[in-house]
């Protein structure tokens, strides 16, 4: 039975806020003097008004509009208001929570308590009932794919291009995408759109991001042109996400040259510094050395040295110590004292102002332990998370040998293989420092993958000697510049000083004679 509302077709004011609820601006103002709210319901009249004045009266029903059939519009759940002489007035569309309003004569939306991240149609589809999946842009477009693919693919809209990374990043939205075997990328054609298409498909594996590109402007255009087997042949031949072209002109050279580098991120040992001039975007930095060394220590100092000197958001993994050790670490270092051990004199409000003063902002350090091996492909999609969606510039990762922990030797190789191949292409594709730290095995490689050092941009092997007989010397850790693909600098890259009491690594600089001067 069709829903009854009150209100007058002709407006006096629309979008104003509504006198009975807390939306502020789906209530109408009517030439009459009436009001009504399409977001409560709710209609207001002036003093002597009467229900029997407030004509015509609004039926809500499922109608055919802009080449989308009335059953198309009935799965989806989207009803029109439509006036006694037939003539649709607007359409809701409803999400899950809330919904939003398109008025038909005049393009003007207006939402319905449609706050948090969603994506319409959702609710339709349960996760991974179909092989491929279709991400469009606005509320018509969905239906209408839906219809064009012979009502057989799920199709679901974002609330907006501006919004569309914060609705397909939302974690219950990304784990609805992702199980799906293919994601179709289907946003409008103009420059929002296109932006928000290189920003949801970083969310994903390519290997299952496709990209439909349109020719006109959103998939409606193609059904209420009678142009549906075109938007069909285009979407069945579209091929993966690709997030870099090929250049072959001069006028694309000139601005490939005239790009700004993006900065990069000084190191805290001085030698190390001059020789590689700093981390950059898009590099993998590879630490390694035999077990108990000191390799956790060192990336702690790196994670403490950015987060001192940069503004950049970092992610930090560390696959073999708890949460309160990392932050008990870092704030250790802030104040010159060992915080995590049994003898520290700090107190907890003392740790915690002292990570607050180092950290400054909420969401700008990002912390993911799990003790012991975790599923690698899990955390490979974690830190497409961390830096797609939380925007990490920074990604440390101690250590990658216990991503394949309990693994034979084959299969641990193999692994390594994959997992090493797949960080490449993650820094690649999203522009991010990878700090990875791997043991080495008696011969000096990296254990079990040879692959690990292959794709370092800069490998840094650390030396100690913890049997040494004196205090100092088992203090004493020589870097060696193994790689260095941005300079070509390689060999003894300083000597680091560990102080027991305040736990920070400090290079040992030379000082030379006057004499020899």
């Amino acid at each position: 039975m069709p829903i009854v509302t009150l209100a007058q077709v002709t407006t006096k004011s629309d979008h104003l806020p509504c006198p009975s609820c807390p939306s502020s601006d789906a209530y109408s103002l009517y030439e009459d003097g009436h009001g009504y709210c399409f977001s409560c319901g709710v209609t207001t009249f002036p003093q002597g008004f009467t229900h029997e004045s407030a004509t015509p009266i609004l039926t809500n029903e499922f109608v055919p509009w802009r080449g989308v059939t009335a059953e198309t519009f009935r799965k989806f759940g989207v009803v029109a208001s439509v006036s006694p002489s037939g003539e649709p007035i607007h359409l809701r569309f409803p999400y899950e929570e809330g919904a939003k309003c398109r008025k038909i004569s005049v393009k003007q939306f207006w939402s319905e308590n449609l706050k948090k991240p969603q994506l319409f149609g959702k609710q339709l589809f349960s996760p991974g009932c179909a092989k491929a999946i279709t991400i469009v842009e606005g509320e018509l477009d969905a239906p209408s794919c839906y219809q064009m693919l012979g009502s057989r693919y799920p199709c679901v809209s974002v609330r907006s291009a501006t919004s569309a990374l914060k609705d397909c990043s939302e974690k219950e939205n990304r784990d609805y995408l992702n199980s799906f075997d293919k994601i179709y990328l289907c946003f409008d054609s103009d420059e929002p759109g296109q932006k928000a298409t290189l920003e949801v498909a970083k969310l994903f594996d390519f290997n299952k991001v496709y990209h439909v590109k349109l020719s006109l402007k959103d998939a409606n255009d193609y059904l209420n042109g009678g142009r549906e087997d075109e938007f069909r042949q285009i979407w069945y031949n579209s091929r993966r996400f690709l997030p870099e072209g090929v250049f072959s002109t001069f006028a694309e050279f000139r601005e490939i040259v005239a790009e700004v580098t993006p900065p990069g991120f000084t190191y805290p040992f001085p030698t190390l510094q001059e020789m590689v001039d700093g981390a950059r975007p898009g590099e993998i930095l590879l630490l390694t050395a035999m077990e108990g060394i000191g390799k956790t220590e060192m990336v702690r100092s790196l994670l403490y040295h950015w987060l001192l000197t940069t503004d950049e958001r970092i992610a930090a993994i560390f696959l073999e110590e708890n949460k309160q050790r990392q932050l008990r670490g870092l704030a250790g270092l802030h104040l010159s004292a060992p915080c995590h051990t049994s003898s520290c004199k700090f107190t907890n409000e003392e740790v915690n102002q002292a990570l607050e003063t180092l950290i400054r902002n909420d969401d700008r350090l990002h912390l993911y332990s799990h003790f012991g091996s975790s599923d690698p492909d899990t955390i490979l999609d974690n830190i497409r998370f961390l830096v797609a969606a939380c925007g990490c510039k920074i990604v440390l990762l101690d250590h990658i040998s216990l991503m394949v922990s309990g693994l034979n030797d084959n299969d641990e190789r193999k692994t390594l293989d994959y997992i090493s191949t797949k960080l490449t292409w993650l820094v690649e594709d999203l522009g991010f420092c990878l700090v990875l730290v791997s043991h080495i095995n008696d011969e000096g490689r990296t254990r079990g993958s040879r692959n690990i050092s292959k794709v370092a941009d800069v490998w840094v092997h650390l030396d100690r000697d913890p049997l040494a007989e004196d205090a100092a010397s088992r203090n004493k850790t020589k870097l060696i510049l193994k790689k260095n693909r941005p300079l070509g600098l390689t060999g003894p890259a300083g000597t680091l000083v560990f102080n027991p009491s305040t736990f920070k690594l400090k290079e040992q600089l030379i000082t030379v004679p006057e004499a020899l001067v």
